[in-house]
């Protein structure tokens, strides 16, 4: 698995832990509103650096007025939020892109490897442009919400096919590590309810990224506090929705709890039906993990609803609770497709492998 002197496996968890940072750097971006701080793409402010003047962004505006944003060009952004974007752009283009490419060339000449580590290593690739187009698309469209939310989704996207690629590399190499060492009967049992728990937790981010980048939709359940704005939805149950854009967070919230129960379900029945030894409480253990981590989410989003009313709430902890709110939605669905994905990579590829050894013998 090595080529020279680099490991394939140790290469992509470097690129795997990047990828986290450049997704935490994107939700710094959108909590600081700094999405539209550099109007222009690759460049920024027709420069390639970040500490740009008023004056000069005034200056580049009257020069390029087809460039200006949404708040008009007497809106200016400080240097902090130009940096934001500026090191986001620096970390997915200078330093991912060619990291993604390198790894994808020493898979491709590594004879030792199956041609399903190479066509993972291809999606990244694949994915990794996707990605950076999709950066063009959110500039050119002044960070409109479906695109934010698109942009977000397949940046996790990207994250799975490096994932995939680290998986499928530690089974070639046979050096699976005990932590992801699952019970093939209880794991091929239980592949398609995760799938379905996986599908539902993205769609939920999704929802999300695209309430919190739709203005006054995170206002669409009402500001009073607890409980009419959380856990009830101005003052209701359910509230019909007939905009769905303002009142996407009613959906947002519906398509939560709805998940949530199923989490909740699941958990008490992947416990009945565990089986005695290590391997399958292991896969238990994964499952309530990654339940526990999703309610605890879903706690903070109440409590990022019901801070607009608390007193003496400064904004820079309302900021940060809404990133802490992002990062763990992001987690929840990584754990969760993480462990889908070491069912169908790792865990019955190894049964199969098993059973083909005694057929053979």
């Amino acid at each position: 698995m090595r080529f020279g002197r680099v490991s394939v496996e140790k290469l992509t968890a470097v690129i795997i832990g990047i990828t986290v940072l450049v997704i935490a750097a994107g939700g710094v971006i959108r909590i600081y509103d700094a999405g539209e701080s550099c109007p222009d793409w690759p460049t920024c402010f027709g420069t390639w650096g970040f500490d740009i003047s008023e004056e000069e962004q005034k200056e580049w505006f009257d020069e390029n007025p087809s460039e200006i944003d949404s708040r008009g060009s007497s809106h200016t952004y400080t240097s902090f939020q130009i940096f934001t974007e500026w090191i986001h752009r620096l970390l997915a283009g200078a330093l991912l892109g060619p990291l993604v490419i390198l790894n994808w060339w020493i898979i491709r000449k590594d004879q030792e490897l199956t041609n399903e580590v190479k066509l993972a290593s291809l999606i990244s690739v694949l994915l990794i442009g996707w990605q950076g187009f999709l950066g063009y698309v959110t500039v050119r469209l002044d960070n409109l919400h479906w695109s934010v939310a698109l942009h977000l989704s397949s940046a996790l996207l990207f994250l799975m096919s490096l994932i995939w690629i680290w998986l499928a590399t530690v089974r070639d190499k046979e050096d699976i590590p005990k932590w992801i060492e699952f019970d093939p009967i209880l794991a091929k049992r239980w592949t398609n309810r995760i799938a379905l728990l996986s599908f539902g937790t993205f769609l939920t981010l999704f929802l999300g990224v695209f309430v919190s980048t739709t203005p006054g939709a995170n206002q669409g359940c009402g500001v009073s506090g607890f409980p009419e704005s959380w856990p009830l939805c101005n003052n209701s149950i359910y509230e019909k929705v007939v905009d769905f854009e303002a009142q996407s967070q009613i959906l947002h919230r519906l398509l939560v709890s709805i998940v949530g129960t199923i989490l909740i379900f699941t958990c008490y029945i992947i416990w009945k039906e565990n089986k005695e030894g290590e391997y399958g409480s292991l896969l238990c253990k994964w499952i309530w993990a990654s339940s526990i981590l999703y309610l605890i989410n879903v706690g903070l989003g109440g409590l990022y609803v019901l801070s607009a009313k608390i007193e003496g709430f400064e904004i820079v902890y309302f900021e940060l609770l809404s990133l802490v709110h992002l990062m763990m939605a992001s987690l929840v669905f990584i754990i969760i497709t993480s462990i889908l994905l070491t069912i169908k990579v790792v865990t019955l590829h190894e049964k199969k492998h098993v059973i083909n050894d005694n057929i053979v013998q």
